[in-house]
């Protein structure tokens, strides 16, 4: 899979790939607040081309580590939600500041 020039953002990137798949990303009134932090990022250049894998490995791939693919198979929808880890608890704030 090779993205069209025109997908600039991890957003366009993943509706590029969900569509025609069925799947759809769920509404941002339901979403994880941090999601659209992460779909508005730019899409690197060394994920325009992914794959050949399968659909949930690459939606992985270009949410990286920070968020963990969220699935609903009995509605057909996908998110993302920021890994536990890393949610805005104050202690965790405070060791990313002093990085």
């Amino acid at each position: 899979m090779e993205f069209p020039s025109q997908v600039g953002t991890v957003g366009e990137a993943v509706r590029h790939l969900l569509s025609g798949s069925g799947y759809r990303l769920t509404p941002e009134t339901v979403a994880d607040p941090a999601r659209s932090d992460l779909l508005g990022l730019p899409l690197p250049e060394t994920h325009r081309r992914l794959g050949p894998m399968r659909l949930q490995d690459a939606l992985e791939t270009l949410a990286g580590p920070a968020f963990q693919l969220v699935e609903d198979p009995l509605h057909r929808l996908v998110s993302f939600e920021r890994c536990a880890s890393l949610r805005g608890s104050p202690s965790n704030q405070q060791e990313l500041d002093r990085r």
